[in-house]
């Protein structure tokens, strides 16, 4: 007995030295070699203490801004009310709030111009087939320090649009697209998410149907099949999924990859808001699968060029256009972002003296949204999505093809309101990008380029995809999507609308700063033929 309270009492002294004499040690060790180190002037010097400090509230800042310090509506690139909002639409199927807006409403901006006699539920036109199941959230407590959750089982209807309203992409393609829903995904590519993240998305989309899911530039791998839903292939600079091993394209495998029969259409990738210019990948995220469906070298940095090789006039892209047209029989469209009035003169002038052209176009304003860019790009260069629509818009119908071309808007659209405006501008259809994130999972980390997602989302390293359950996960991706259906007609209707297909500039007010109000109509009136 006597040796055990010998041994308890060296223990006990050892922990205390540990306890008192660690921190200094660990104090002093800092000390010295901040004094040592020569690339920081504020360690190096007196205030060192300060420098640590310093580093620490900036590691921790950006969580401290967005859940306390910030207005909710302050935070970028996506304020705190919105984010609450798509989170409470994913797991709980709504988005009520109580109370009140907190929108500025002293501040200039869009509304929606509602009706005196609203829309009856059983006068609007949508089509309403099986309930298609799905889970939600429902809290049972919710404590100040815990919440208390059970997921319980849901069928919800799938609110589509009825079949007078569908839309019709590329009527004149061997295989035209029919659309009954508005909102799909914008490009996101498997590397720069990982599977698990493309495998929710897919079969929440594919569950949801009347939707459809844009590979991004990536190519398509095996996850984007798993849901059995509409597929846009993206075909970028770099031509991922569609090139040889010098990076030429394969005309072969397009035409290969043209017959799985959830390809629907094809979406030639210019530009996107965020980055004019090709994608990167970091090498760390490059797994030999990735590698192997890009025709890439694996764990190798990928930098796509500014643009497709052997594109670089108007003519040549329409070449390249209808090539792809005739080897895919699909729908093909164009991915682009719209810097100024005339970013489309000579797009449009083109697509009227050939007489063909594109099927589609991919708007994508400046707010887009990118795994990987440089500020300057994403700060400056190109124009937001509703001026960006709005020329769109105008121009194609100055030059007489507006009836041959639908139009989809990319860009931070991530509510009914903000898409119902979308539409209103002059938007046949919508897609989103990180929306769809923030159903799976993302905190908004800003970690996407690093391959250390702490939600497993924006990651290939099989350690961190671990955080990502796609059995849960992909509920979230089939919730928000019928819930934003939902408010389209919901907000539809208020208008005075039976679809939400028949938004026109009509339905948008803008509120000025010293609150006159002009309606949209007239701020953009039709332009004449040109």
């Amino acid at each position: 007995m006597d040796i055990i309270n010998h041994i308890l009492t060296i223990a006990s002294f050892v922990i205390l030295c540990i306890m008192f004499l660690g921190p200094l040690a660990f104090t002093a060790w800092l000390y010295l070699h901040n004094r040592r180190q020569t690339q920081s002037s504020l360690l190096r010097g007196k205030h060192w203490f300060l420098g640590i400090l310093r580093y620490l509230i900036e590691k921790v800042g950006p969580e401290l801004r967005f859940y306390i310090t910030d207005d909710d509506n302050a935070g970028k690139p996506i304020s705190r009310v919105k984010f609450i909002a798509i989170v409470k639409a994913a797991k709980y199927l709504n988005t009520l709030i109580s109370y009140g807006s907190k929108r500025d409403f002293a501040a200039p901006g869009l509304y929606l111009h509602n009706t005196l006699f609203p829309t009856l539920a059983g006068e609007i036109a949508v089509d309403q087939p099986a309930p298609i199941p799905t889970r939600k959230y429902v809290i049972e407590a919710d404590t100040l320090f815990m919440r208390f959750e059970k997921v319980h089982d849901e069928k919800v209807r799938p609110w589509l649009l009825a079949d007078e309203y569908a839309i019709t992409v590329g009527p004149g393609a061997k295989r035209p697209w029919r659309l009954k829903g508005l909102i799909g995904t914008s490009g996101m590519s498997y590397g720069a998410l990982g599977p698990n993240a493309v495998s929710a998305l897919s079969r929440g989309v594919g569950m949801a149907g009347g939707s459809w899911m844009n590979t991004g530039e990536g190519g398509l791998s095996p996850y984007h099949l798993l849901g059995g839903g509409d597929l846009i292939f993206q075909i970028g600079a770099g031509l991922f999924g569609v090139r040889d091993k010098q990076g030429r394209m394969d005309w072969v495998l397009l035409h290969e990859k043209a017959r799985i029969p959830q390809v629907r259409a094809i979406e030639i990738k210019l530009m996107q808001g965020a980055k004019i210019r090709g994608g990167h990948v970091e090498a760390s995220k490059v797994t030999p699968e990735i590698a192997a469906i890009r025709n890439v070298e694996p764990y190798k940095p990928i930098d796509s060029p500014n643009r497709i090789p052997g594109v670089d006039n108007v003519p040549q892209l329409f070449e390249f256009i209808e090539r792809v047209r005739e080897t895919s029989g699909l729908p093909v469209g164009v991915k682009l972002v719209i810097g100024g009035r005339d970013g489309l003169d000579e797009f449009c002038a083109e697509f009227r003296r050939r007489g063909t052209g594109p099927d589609f176009i991919t708007v994508d304003g400046a707010e887009g949204g990118s795994g990987a860019t440089f500020k300057e790009m994403a700060d400056s260069l190109g124009l937001p999505i509703y001026s960006a629509i709005v020329i769109a818009d105008d121009t194609l119908r100055a030059y007489g093809l507006r009836d041959k071309v639908k139009l989809i808007a990319s860009g931070r659209l991530h509510l009914p309101d903000e898409q119902a405006i979308a539409l209103a501008l002059g938007a046949d259809l919508i897609a989103a990008a990180r929306a769809f994130m923030i159903t799976l999972g993302c905190i908004m980390a800003e970690k996407c380029h690093s391959n250390e997602c702490p939600v497993g989302v924006t990651t290939t390293d099989p350690a961190m995809q671990r955080a990502l359950f796609v059995e849960e996960k992909m509920y979230r991706v089939v919730n928000y999507l019928i819930t934003v259906r939902a408010g389209l007609f919901s907000t539809a209707a208020a208008c005075g609308l039976i679809s939400p297909t028949q938004f026109t500039r009509s339905h948008v007010v803008f509120k000025n700063a010293d609150y006159t109000v002009r309606n949209c109509a007239d701020l953009f009136p039709r332009p004449p033929a040109r």
